[in-house]
């Protein structure tokens, strides 16, 4: 029964293409887009789904040689996944009419209905709605994908598609709709989240811990990387489509977009080096894989404060969070917890100093938005820190619990932990039959 699932699925889909084949006519004469929003939009979204293959390099050269196509190919799947189940009914659950501020109507687009005749989104007026709707995809892609180096090395790649798929509906698609929905729960509480902050990298890294702790330690928890050029080739992807990422989440080709490029470059850039000084300062060498870590660790952190934070203040941010996240993975090595790559420290923690320090920094000077709820408790204001505190909690809570609870269920359906025997032989000969 299970080998003939997936080819019912695949038959499944087929069938939905014919009943509902979503040809409308194209934008009505009254509809006009920017052209130069329309051009960095599609770049924007291009650049953010090369970061998917980037993680890919990136997590693939920090594992055991024996594992590094399974850790590369559980990025490389999400972009399969996550796009079909996209345009049948994700992309509603996220952006769909509100049910309750806390997800949306699946039937609201279903199979991209009402995408080719003009339609746009309430904060993209200028680009075409199936445009929002691809470049919104890119991140939806990458979350899950971000969680696979908390288990790298000892986790059944059919099991986790079924986590995969899980998580996205249960966990994902609700903290995009409660944040970045006008009608969303947390939107409406005066949440700021440029690109990601709560949607994308603590979602991620509260899910990756839960990952780490269910599926407990491997049977050979020390490993040499295999390669760090694919950790230096990744670092390098991640962050030329960060600016995707980041920038993109301007919606357009504006200064604000101009602002967050900025932003996201040197915050990348202060960790980074703050990494690689810390290192030196405890008596380390100063390595390559430091210094990627940690611009990745700065990427992380600036994102949720991009676009509403001067440029100054992202050095600010770029540090600060280099140095937490480099003091817990210290922390993380010292426990039984085994989070193979360290998503929690460097993901989980980043995301969240990020949306600490939005509520620290962000001003209406940036981003008029901002006034609505008020500066940031640098400039002497309260109540925003207070709000980003409060949804940090929440959303971590809720992270942590959700996937929990989504673990034991995969558990149930398939057993998550491969058998010692296939851990030994690793995970690209027994579960994909392949070898460097």
């Amino acid at each position: 029964m299970k080998r003939f699932l997936p080819f019912t699925i695949i038959v499944l889909i087929l069938i939905l293409t014919f009943l509902f084949p979503s040809i409308e006519v194209h934008p009505q004469s009254g509809t006009k887009y920017d052209t130069g929003d329309v051009a960095w939009m599609l770049v924007s979204t291009a650049l953010v789904l090369i970061m998917t293959p980037g993680l890919a390099f990136f997590y693939g050269g920090m594992v055991n040689k024996k594992n590094v196509i399974s850790t590369m190919l559980q990025s490389l799947i999400c972009m399969v996944i996550v796009t079909v189940t996209w345009v049948v009914f994700g992309f509603s659950l996220a952006f769909g009419k509100s049910i309750g501020g806390v997800i949306g109507d699946p039937s609201t687009y279903f199979m991209m209905r009402g995408m080719l005749d003009g339609a746009v989104w309430p904060g993209a007026t200028t680009i075409p709605l199936v445009l929002f709707a691809m470049y919104q995809l890119k991140f939806a892609i990458i979350t899950p994908a971000l969680i696979t180096g908390a288990f790298a090395e000892r986790i059944r790649f059919n099991s986790y598609l079924v986590f995969l798929f899980l998580f996205f509906i249960f966990i994902y698609a609700p903290l995009a709709h409660c944040t970045w929905h006008p009608d969303g729960f947390l939107a409406k509480l005066g949440v700021l989240d440029f690109a990601g902050g709560t949607v994308v990298h603590m979602s991620a890294g509260w899910a990756a811990l839960a990952s780490a702790i269910y599926l407990k330690r491997r049977n050979e928890a020390s490993h040499s990387p295999a390669r760090i050029t694919y950790v230096i080739i990744g670092t390098g992807l991640l962050w030329f489509g960060w600016f995707g990422f980041n920038a993109g989440s301007a919606l357009g080709a504006t200064s604000l977009a101009a602002t967050a490029l900025a932003t996201t470059t040197t915050a990348a850039s202060a960790a980074g080096l703050t990494w690689v000084f810390f290192d030196m300062l405890r008596g380390r060498k100063p390595s390559a894989m430091g210094t990627c870590i940690g611009a990745v660790v700065g990427l992380v952190a600036i994102t949720p404060a991009a676009g509403f934070v001067s440029v100054p203040h992202s050095l600010s941010i770029g540090i600060i969070s280099a140095l937490i996240s480099n003091l817990v993975v210290e922390w993380r090595t010292r426990t039984s917890i085994d989070d193979t790559l360290d998503v929690f420290p460097c993901h989980g923690v980043g995301g969240m100093v990020g949306m600490l320090l939005t509520g620290v920094f962000a001003h209406q000077n940036v981003n008029p938005i901002v006034k609505n709820v008020g500066n940031g408790l640098f400039f002497g204001e309260t109540h925003l820190f207070i709000v980003q505190t409060s949804a940090l909690i929440g959303v971590s809570v809720f992270a942590f619990a959700g996937s929990m609870l989504l673990l034991k269920v995969t558990d149930l359906i398939t057993p998550l932990r491969v058998s010692i025997e296939e851990e030994t032989v690793g995970l690209d000969i027994s579960q994909h039959g392949e070898k460097l």
